[in-house]
């Protein structure tokens, strides 16, 4: 393969779309062997805590400058030194033994290379669907589908919500075979609802129905604390308190839901304008309450805030130290095992 490109140019949308209405629909069957019987044994093993690490690809509004707001009709114009984080975050984990779930707008596609985007699939890293534009999947109106939408409605003029929707999930599937010959590992929704898809069955059958077995959606509550101050010992208790909610669960149409363990790097660093070493603190303890608990423990940041707050990976290394440390009680995975687990769970109640 050749060394990832870091081009920003990008393919008209108009062309990219010609040349994804080319491409089938579904998603392809994931592989077998012995990949997949690794992946049984740790879901069935009740012993063991599973730690995922999950990096959405996207551009952040605020950052580096807190000015910065314009990535919000462009989430998938990915800067170089985003795009390199990503990278380097692969191999990094990939060296420790472990892997990174990763979830794509497909709009990063447009660039002129995506050779860094197979870099990473080619190191074993699954990548999951996180809609073309970033959409708000719960959106019931076609204005509040995105920002890029209500500032240029003509891009989905005629259609609805849901349809707009629905045409953003099912591209970016497209995208992703036809650009980067990637299949779709899972579905993340933009944005976490703390009351998941609860009572939005129109939504978990449409994800059904585009393929996704499971989605990560739900995140609970938590407190942060005033913008710029430091988490108390009470913040940091419940944060670790809120980890018991954070575990996988089913919704009645057989849609499982892979909770996003709190804090996440966006409330942290952007609404609580926390230092790198409290965020820290907050991701030890849940990591180690759910190793204690041999739990599930999600993490999500965002390449695109990390490679600023902290671009030397104390964080990423600090889980996969964890993870060591534990020895058998814990392993980090991929969300399509903790989905497994869920399952196989499920099966024997």
């Amino acid at each position: 393969m050749n060394p990832p490109s870091f081009s920003h140019s990008r393919l008209s949308r108009r062309g990219f779309l010609a040349a994804s209405a080319l491409a089938g629909g579904g998603l392809f069957l994931r592989s077998h062997g012995r990949a997949q019987e690794a992946r049984r044994d740790l879901a069935a093993d009740p012993d063991r805590a599973l730690i995922a690490i999950t990096l959405d690809m996207e551009m952040s509004r605020n950052f580096p400058q807190w000015e910065n707001t314009h990535w919000d009709y462009e989430k998938g114009n990915l800067n170089d030194v985003t795009k390199r984080y990503c990278v380097d975050a692969a191999q990094r984990v990939k060296a420790r033994g472990g892997v990174i779930h990763y979830f794509l707008v497909g709009q990063v596609l447009e660039h002129e290379s995506v050779d860094w985007v197979k870099t990473i699939a080619a190191g074993g890293h699954p990548i999951g669907n996180h809609t073309y534009d970033h959409v708000y999947v719960l959106a019931k109106k076609p204005e509040d589908v995105q920002f890029r939408f209500k500032r240029s409605p003509w891009l989905i003029a005629g259609k609805t919500a849901e349809q707009a929707i629905r045409e953003n999930i099912t591209m970016t599937t497209r995208a992703m075979q036809e650009r980067a010959g990637i299949t779709p590992a899972g579905f993340r929704t933009p944005g976490g609802f703390a009351t998941g898809l609860h009572g939005r069955e129109d939504v978990q059958r449409m994800l059904l129905d585009l393929g996704f077995p499971w989605v990560s959606c739900f995140v609970p509550r938590t407190e942060i604390g005033p913008p710029g101050g430091a988490p108390t010992p009470e913040i940091i208790a419940g944060i670790v308190k809120a980890q018991a909610e954070a575990q996988p669960f089913t919704y009645p149409t057989g849609l499982i839901d892979i909770p996003m363990s709190p804090i996440s790097d966006v409330a942290a660093f952007r609404t609580g304008k926390w230092k790198l070493e409290s965020f820290m603190t907050a991701i030890r303890a849940g990591v180690e309450w759910a190793i204690e608990h041999r739990a599930v423990f999600d993490y999500l940041s965002h390449p695109s805030i990390l490679c600023y707050v902290d671009p030397e990976f104390k964080v990423i290394d600090m889980i996969c130290d964890l993870v060591k440390k534990a020895g058998p009680r814990a392993a980090i995975v991929d969300l399509d095992t903790i989905a497994l687990r869920t399952k196989l769970r499920a099966a024997r109640r």
